[in-house]
């Protein structure tokens, strides 16, 4: 099998080549949380840049539950006309793309001034960083009934903007990591407990986008691989989770992991740990797809080409890159050029972990502005500066964010 070999989904659509650029959070939406010019520019290099499969960064369910304050959010038909520009940018050479859809549960900062939600009312433990984050309330069943039909409203919203897929994003922490893990879900209800309890939330959303999406309409789950925490969800419980996905009509399943707490989707553990330098999760990824009956992509720090090769060499059927495409988004085809490149950032060895993290973050993010104002991106940008400047602009959106939800 080889990288640039096509891959039919379990919906018999086509995905041209087995590289995908996977999430990023980009924080770039317009001031009405649509898309802005600047996102449809970035994603227009992504276009040109030749990957067989776009996710796009986080698209926000509910405008009161945000990642980010420029967080793009679609939950009604308001700005539908820039989400089918934005969809037909993306797909202009060929591309699948799928509209990551999510809710951050209890990981939305405090400072932006709404109401948090999780299945249990227990805050975030990031240390002396902790207070950014407020207690979250415990969910009632009404909250989780109108959570399931946001998701399904958005998932519809997404196919009539002309976007050929939605991933529904169950990893790194957000509201349906949070449910299947049992370190933050200790609810006493159906929707908690056993697993099949707390997988109970993301089984009902594949259940309800299903239901409201034609067959030819991917639908596909982001999974923790693990989540890097003792007593958290395990390898065993996403293998036992894939089966349960099995039946519904998934069409692809993406392994990660991680979350705030534990930013191993960065290469980090909870205690610091470096995980390996590339590929961080093939190793789980190979357990998990000797039991999935749909593909299944793996992301995590994927740079070079041989390891891309080595992904699918391992009997898994995409490979998701991210950061390499935020410094260079031609990396497909000059990979299928034989151009051996390997983007890379320089390495952050700050001791404190969580601001080690942030910084890598705002790194990243520097690139996509750049990539967005039609400019060359920097990865030697000073990792101190980078952070500096999306707090800045984080300050800037928060204010004009919290102006728009008091209107």
């Amino acid at each position: 099998m080889n990288i640039f070999d096509k891959l039919t989904l379990p919906n018999g659509s086509i995905i041209p080549n087995r590289l995908a650029k996977a999430a990023m959070e980009e924080n770039m939406a317009d001031s009405n949380q649509a898309p802005s010019e600047a996102l449809m520019h970035l994603y227009q290099a992504w276009a040109d840049g030749g990957a067989g499969l776009i996710i796009t960064g986080n698209v926000m369910v509910d405008a009161r539950a945000m990642t980010g304050p420029g967080g793009v959010v679609l939950e009604n038909d308001q700005y539908l006309n820039q989400f089918k520009q934005w969809a037909k940018i993306a797909r202009s050479h060929g591309a699948q793309v799928w509209l990551q859809i999510n809710h951050p549960g209890r990981q939305m900062q405090s400072n932006l001034g709404q109401q948090t939600w999780a299945p249990s009312a227990i805050r975030l433990d990031l240390g002396k960083m902790s207070n950014r984050f407020n207690v979250p309330l415990e969910m009632t069943q009404a909250m989780i009934v109108e959570v399931i039909q946001r998701f399904a409203d958005t998932a519809q919203l997404a196919e009539q903007a002309g976007f050929t897929g939605v991933e529904i994003h169950a990893a790194h922490g957000y509201l349906l990591s949070q449910f299947l893990s049992p370190l933050t879900n200790q609810r006493e209800d159906c929707w908690g407990g056993s697993l099949e309890n707390r997988a109970r939330l993301l089984i009902e959303i594949v259940k309800a986008v299903r239901a409201v999406v034609s067959p030819q309409f991917a639908v596909g789950v982001k999974l923790n691989s693990a989540d890097f925490q003792r007593g958290g969800f395990s390898t065993d419980d996403a293998q036992t989770v894939v089966r349960m996905l099995n039946e519904l009509g998934i069409d692809l399943v993406e392994l990660s992991g991680g979350s705030y707490e534990a930013p191993a989707m960065q290469g980090q553990a909870r205690d610091g740990h470096t995980l390996a330098r590339e590929a961080y999760f093939l190793e789980f990824a190979e357990e998990i797809a000797k039991v999935a009956k749909m593909p299944v992509m793996v992301t995590g720090g994927i740079r070079r080409m041989e390891v891309a090769e080595q992904v699918i060499n391992h009997g898994v059927d995409m490979v998701g890159i991210a950061t390499a495409l935020a410094i260079d988004p031609n990396l497909p085809r000059q990979w299928q050029q034989g151009d051996q490149i390997a983007p890379t950032l320089k390495p952050i060895k700050w001791k404190n972990k969580t601001l080690a993290s942030l910084a890598n973050m705002a790194t990243v993010k520097f690139q996509l502005r750049k990539l967005g104002s039609g400019k060359a991106p920097n990865p030697n940008v000073s990792p101190i500066w980078a952070l500096l400047l999306q707090q800045s602009a984080m300050f800037c959106r928060t204010r004009q964010y919290k102006k728009r939800m008091a209107r």
